[in-house]
């Protein structure tokens, strides 16, 4: 059973947000499988959001099927093994931490416990903030909260919209720290987010959305593979005219280029380099960044 499947899903609105009937999602079909990671990305009007709002039930699509941990999105029980955490956060600002998680419990159907929501305020950083009141936080501390209300009671699958917007670097690596923690107890992560960076980091499969449509979608590794070329580099003194006179390409930086489509023939490149005195001190494959992949994708799909 997949944590998230969509067939054939389709979205068309009918108001003043968009011209009349032109459709937000053109027959999607995705599987999330569970306990992995998976980031949605793509420009803005892509569909991201719309989809975001079938899978927490918030919307209903126009056609196709969608099905969330093995159930309907509109299934309370369903809805209570969700986590989710908004792009737009809003919160009360009169209240104080530890009040506003024990009513997220509260909404969960758990009886708010106040040893844990303790614990659970320590795990985002903002023990040192439970007596403060949410209106004077920053949007980092924030989203802290936000994200510490989304893995409350431990759901299967977690919807993240943009989490570590507004969060400074150091504060980045905390919370890939508590996904990764959430990755390993069995969680699902749905990760939608413009940081790509980030995206990179945490997720094992992406999907690209484009106009509606999945322009790509897989490992993380295989998007951004770019054939069997890889990038060498070696220790001052090499021979660069021999380098060359055995196929390799100079790149800048003192780099070399290298197409072998097997282990055995890369090994045999790297062997014609030793004996012509080249000593290799890095080897590393070519691949674009998600950023690159990302914008072939939605120039193909356009």
């Amino acid at each position: 059973m997949d944590a998230i499947r969509a067939e054939a899903l389709t979205k068309t609105y009918r108001g003043l947000l968009r011209k009349a009937g032109e459709p937000a999602l053109c027959g999607l079909d995705l599987a999330v499988a569970p306990g992995t990671a998976f980031g949605l990305i793509g420009p803005n009007g892509a569909g991201k959001t719309t989809f975001i709002k079938i899978l927490l039930g918030v919307v209903r699509p126009t056609s196709g099927k969608v099905e969330v941990l093995g159930g309907h999105p509109e299934d309370l029980a369903v809805r209570a093994r969700i986590g989710y955490l908004p792009e737009r956060l809003h919160l009360p600002e009169a209240w104080r931490p530890p009040e506003f998680l024990a009513s997220v419990a509260r909404l969960k159907g758990k009886r708010p416990v106040r040893a844990e929501i303790s614990r659970l305020l320590e795990r985002v950083g903002l023990a040192q903030a439970a007596g403060r009141k949410i209106a004077g936080f920053s949007k980092g501390m924030r989203q802290r909260l936000g994200l510490a209300a989304a893995v409350l009671g431990g759901p299967d699958l977690l919807v993240l919209d943009e989490p570590t917007d507004g969060i400074d670097p150091l504060g980045r690596v905390e919370v890939r720290k508590i996904l990764t923690e959430e990755l390993s107890r069995g969680a699902t992560l749905f990760l939608n987010s413009h940081l790509l960076a980030e995206t990179e980091r945490v997720c094992e499969r992406v999907g690209i959305l484009a106009s509606g449509r999945l322009a790509r979608e897989g490992r993380l590794v295989d998007l951004c593979r770019t054939g069997e070329r890889w990038i060498l580099e070696f220790a001052p003194g090499h021979d660069a005219a021999a380098l060359a006179g055995i196929g390799l390409s100079p790149l800048a930086g003192g780099r070399w280029g290298c197409e072998a489509e097997t282990a055995q023939a890369l090994n045999l490149v790297l062997d014609r380099a030793r004996a012509s005195g080249a000593l290799l001190v890095r080897l590393e494959r070519d691949e674009r960044d998600l950023e690159e992949v990302l914008a072939d994708a939605v120039r193909v799909a356009a």
